[in-house]
């Protein structure tokens, strides 16, 4: 168990938690939420011992122990693969040296041959003769093969250090294990390798992550960091998200009817508070108004952009034709028809395969050989994974970027758009050449919901977004009548919109009406 006892932390005169105090039981996962700049990761070095807490402590019940994922690539270059591993067992590897250097000695000593014993003894109750074996277990679970064991982490590239790290996470099934972005870096196949590994894991588990799909499937409980307080709720980030919506609403309804009530009774004393004859019921209204609590609902830091894409134009029965469509080193004789009410998932094992396929539908690109054939009452629009060509040198504010792809160029029409995806007041004015990926994309999706296609094309549209605008992005992706091709690593994303997949290598190798959950069944079997 894993307790945190009234623990306040602030750098400079940012206030990031006050008084936190929570309790971390054996058997549960706890995902840890907030808005970006909350203090999640932060939190979790607090948990750990890498940063103090001004006020309060964290505690641990003895001989218990913690394991932290590492998120410094490069600590372990000079180590082996498979000690790296079992150093997320630091006593175990503490052991295991001394042993050596022991029996290496040239003078063993009898004093030697009891501390060995000790040793040895210990080495057994950690279960450090099998040590070596668990570890490779790990590491080809994680598909880093055995001839890659002994190699220096040096010679590794990011996504094998990445999983070796994961490795010595887990290794040793330690009590309380900390996790920050687990998934980064993970393919579709490790990640659910992952899941049913914590799912099967029987201590403690703390995670950060935006990955909502995984976040839902291993956590019992969530944490959210807000106003400087963490809360915890029982349930996954689904269940999180929509209760605190309805208690959102509901709170707002309650001070709606405060804030009316509270408005007649100041209407009535300003109107009668001079009259004699109503004077005593001005002084009780005025006791009643002071009496009266307006719980104000205060607003989450997180904060939603409202994504809602629409059309005018209706769809006719042809929308989309594609027929022996061929580009070298990409596809070959490609094939398929978007029939109305379809959101096509479109997944491969290269990303500039999804890219090249929605450059020549586009007309970016121009395909060796095939067709492509766009309804007549078809208009489309285009997310591409890469929207560096609409930014580049751009000496243009958001108002007049944003008024390029409008019909109507009046500022304020523009800036409700800018608003919807939290670019309000000065922020609609901020140089498009300035923004961040997350702002970036979020510009995008102004446009796109500008635009009013009737068919959207979206090439990894969460890169760089974070969990709120994920969710809404999600929200909006999932009421959207048109049509639609979609490519994201985004499992929940893909899960909830899409209604059929389409697998595209050298050969289209899938193409079925099914959700990305039923596909990843068929096909990857984990």
């Amino acid at each position: 168990m894993l307790q945190v006892t009234g623990v306040s932390l602030q750098f400079g005169s940012k206030k990031l938690f006050e008084d936190v105090n929570l309790k971390f039981t054996k058997g549960n996962c706890y995902g840890i939420i907030g808005a970006n700049g909350a203090g999640k990761s932060t939190f979790l070095k607090v948990l750990s011992g890498e940063i103090e807490p001004q006020k309060g402590f964290v505690s641990m019940e003895k001989n218990e122990r913690m394991s932290v994922l590492q998120q410094n690539q490069n600590m372990y270059d000079n180590e082996t693969v498979l000690r790296t591993v079992m150093m997320g067992f630091k006593r175990l590897v503490e052991v295991m040296d001394e042993k050596d250097a022991l029996y290496a000695k040239s003078d063993f000593s009898e004093e030697d041959g009891i501390r060995a014993a000790d040793l040895e003894s210990e080495f057994a109750e950690m279960n450090g003769y099998d040590a070596e074996f668990q570890a490779a277990q790990l590491l080809n679970a994680l598909d880093i093969t055995e001839e890659l064991h002994y190699s220096l982490m040096s010679e590794l590239d990011a996504k094998q250090k990445v999983r070796v790290l994961l490795a010595q996470a887990l290794f040793g099934d330690p009590d309380v294990l900390l996790l920050d972005e687990p998934t980064n870096n993970l393919d579709i196949k490790t990640v659910r390798w992952l899941e049913n590994y914590l799912m099967d894991f029987e201590n403690t588990i703390i995670i950060v992550s935006h990955n909502r799909h995984f976040l839902n499937k291993v956590c019992t409980n969530i944490c959210d960091v807000d106003f400087g307080k963490i809360n915890m709720y029982v349930g996954n980030y689904d269940f999180w998200y929509q209760t605190s919506q309805l208690l959102a609403r509901q709170q707002k309804e309650q001070n709606k009817k405060s804030e009316q009530r509270a408005k007649e009774l100041q209407e009535f004393i300003a109107r009668f508070a001079a009259n004699a004859s109503k004077s005593r019921q001005a002084t009780s209204r005025k006791k009643e108004l002071e009496k009266l609590t307006i719980n104000d609902f205060k607003p989450s830091l997180r904060k939603y952009p409202f994504v809602d894409f629409k059309f005018e134009k209706e769809i006719g029965n042809d929308i989309l034709f594609v027929e022996d469509l061929t580009k070298e080193g990409y596809f070959k004789n490609l094939s398929f028809t978007v029939q109305r009410d379809e959101k096509i998932g479109i997944v491969s094992d290269k990303s500039t395969t999804l890219t090249m396929l929605y450059d020549i539908l586009m007309g970016k690109e121009q395909p060796d050989s095939g067709t492509v054939k766009w309804g007549k009452t078809i208009s489309v629009s285009y997310f591409p994974q890469n929207n560096n060509e609409y930014f580049q040198g751009c000496d243009l504010n958001l108002v007049e970027w944003l008024s390029q792809f409008s019909n109507d160029h009046y500022e304020e029409y523009l800036r409700g758009w800018l608003g919807r995806m939290l670019f309000s007041g000065e922020e609609a004015l901020k140089h498009a050449k300035v923004l961040s990926g997350g702002e970036k994309v979020r510009c995008m999706l102004a446009k796109m919901m500008l635009e009013a296609s009737n068919f959207l094309i979206f090439d990894e549209p969460t890169n760089h977004l974070d969990l709120e605008s994920i969710t809404a992005l999600n929200n909006g992706l999932s009421n959207y009548k048109g049509c639609m091709l979609l490519t994201s690593h985004d499992q929940e994303l893909m899960n909830t919109v899409c209604n059929r997949i389409i697998e595209l290598n050298e050969t289209k190798t899938y193409d079925r009406q099914v959700t990305y959950d039923e596909y990843l069944d068929e096909t990857q079997g984990v």
